[in-house]
């Protein structure tokens, strides 16, 4: 590669003249290059790549593998998730296909963050320019899987909650017919958003050993429709949290009309709304018990999608180079000139054009905990158990206790044992009971089979039984005694 000095041309030191460079090859429109008005206001000067060396402290790059290193653990537990989800029964994981496709779609943002640690790809193409998905394979595949796995995350949690939300506020049960329909939404979708995002915008180096989406069109081709499913998880999400207060509150409510001291019995449409509200409200309840670990994986998912794209597409902003960037940065500039290129005395002077070097690395490091709360909500303590007993039942079967009849009976296999000849059916019988005479049915003295006048109808008077009337706590009580 040729030197930095000799690249340099009109432009001081650090800055690259861009005239000496070709103007294809690699993602040309990520360069870092403008006039430098003051200095060469006839040359347009460029910042050796990558940017980030020059606008962070040194290590930051290797800082950002910590991220690439959490990928790696959360990605251990994605698989022993899915394992279980795969091998062990239902009673052990409560599986469902919901919780299934949203850890395949966390295993694809891991596995994009996983990928540049075995390739260790170089971020760029030359001095002044970055690779994109065109220059580097591992630029391609990483960014691939990032766009296309943060698309099936959100839209795996936008299936599960409107699943949760017509379970709970709509009473629809979910059969095959819904089932196949989520699974064509959740996957068609996530792949034609990465068929449009990589042919109309395309990935390239930005931050980090991983590619993310370029500038050009990104908000209307990914993040758009991104933030757009996960504010309707969101709104569904705090709708059904709605209904289930509401249906709460008015529990409460009719709890306390049927403690009043009055000394008039309750009316049968009053008890009927009290057990229509109580019925509801442990409908909703169980449900709630059954579905809060999905409810609170919507909501931990969506609060990490929405800080990730708000602070992306901040630096992505920040950073794309216009009259106002070279206004703003145009005393950063003079300092790296003025200083030879010495980015420890400017760094001051970079800070208020990029995010800080925390808010990247948070960024980076809670893509990187889908995985872990993947297990936290939808992992059981029961699938230890599960898999403890998965091992004793096929690795020590041999050890188990075997009686001497049963190896007796093992050692013939072609011993035959029939059940006991059932007594032979004699026909001289059958033929006497048909040919006998028809037997005189006796009506018994305390039957009540006989055929009676129809009674008249008459309302039923309490007064007449001497019944004491139903209170609505007695029939809440009842309600609550019914099995779930």
């Amino acid at each position: 590669m040729t030197s930095t000095s000799s690249l340099g041309g009109s432009c001081p030191a650090p800055f690259l003249q861009e005239l000496l460079f070709p103007k294809d090859g690699g993602f040309v429109a990520g360069r870092f290059c403008m006039p430098l008005s003051t200095l060469q206001p006839n040359v347009t000067c460029c910042l050796p790549c990558p940017l980030t060396d020059w606008t962070y402290s040194d290590g930051f790059e290797g800082r950002t593998e910590i991220a690439n290193w959490v990928n790696v653990a959360a990605f251990a537990l994605s698989v022993y998730l899915l394992l279980s989800f795969a091998v062990l029964p239902v009673k052990y994981t409560h599986r469902h296909y919901l919780s299934v496709c949203l850890t395949l779609g966390v295993v694809f943002v891991e596995l994009a963050f996983i990928i540049p640690l075995g390739t260790k790809p170089a971020q760029c193409f030359n001095e002044i320019t970055p690779s994109d998905m065109r220059s580097s394979g591992s630029c391609a595949i990483s960014g691939a899987f990032l766009l296309f796995g943060g698309l099936a995350i959100v839209i795996w949690v936008f299936c599960r909650a409107l699943a949760l939300h017509l379970q709970i506020c709509w009473e629809v049960a979910l059969g095959n017919r819904s089932f196949y329909m989520m699974l064509a939404f959740g996957w068609l979708i996530p792949i034609i958003g990465l068929a449009l995002t990589l042919s109309l915008t395309g990935v390239s180096f930005r931050f980090g050993n991983v590619c993310h989406i370029n500038h050009k069109d990104a908000l209307q081709d990914y993040w758009g429709p991104l933030l757009a499913f996960a504010a309707l998880a969101l709104v569904l999400q705090f709708i059904t949290i709605g209904y289930c207060v509401q249906v709460y509150i008015k529990s409460l409510f009719d709890d306390k009309q049927t403690t009043n001291t009055s000394s008039q019995p309750p009316t049968y449409n009053g008890s009927m709304k009290t057990a229509t509200a109580r019925q509801t409200y442990r409908r909703v309840k169980r449900v709630v018990e059954l579905q809060w670990r999905g409810a609170s994986i919507v909501l931990v998912i969506i609060a990490e999608v929405v800080f990730f794209s708000v602070v992306f597409v901040s630096m992505d902003n920040s950073t794309q180079v216009n009259e106002g960037l070279l206004a703003k940065a145009e005393p950063w500039l003079a300092c790296l000139a003025q200083t030879d290129g010495d980015k420890n005395k400017c760094l001051p002077l970079a800070s208020g054009l990029v995010k800080s070097e925390g808010v990247v690395l948070a960024v980076l490091i809670i893509l990187g905990l889908s995985g872990f709360w993947c297990l936290i909500f939808m992992g059981r303590w029961s699938m230890t158990h599960g898999w403890a007993e998965f091992f004793r039942t096929k690795l020590f079967r041999k050890n188990e206790f075997v009686s001497a009849d049963a190896r007796r009976l093992s050692n013939d296999p072609h011993r035959v044992l029939t059940s006991p000849r059932m007594r032979e059916f004699e026909l001289g019988d059958a033929k006497q009971d048909l040919n006998a005479s028809t037997r005189t049915y006796v009506t018994p003295v305390s039957s009540f089979s006989r055929p009676r006048a129809p009674s008249q109808h008459q309302d039923w008077d309490p007064r007449a039984t001497h019944a004491q009337p139903m209170t609505t706590k007695e029939f809440d009580f009842k309600i609550s005694q019914l099995p779930d």
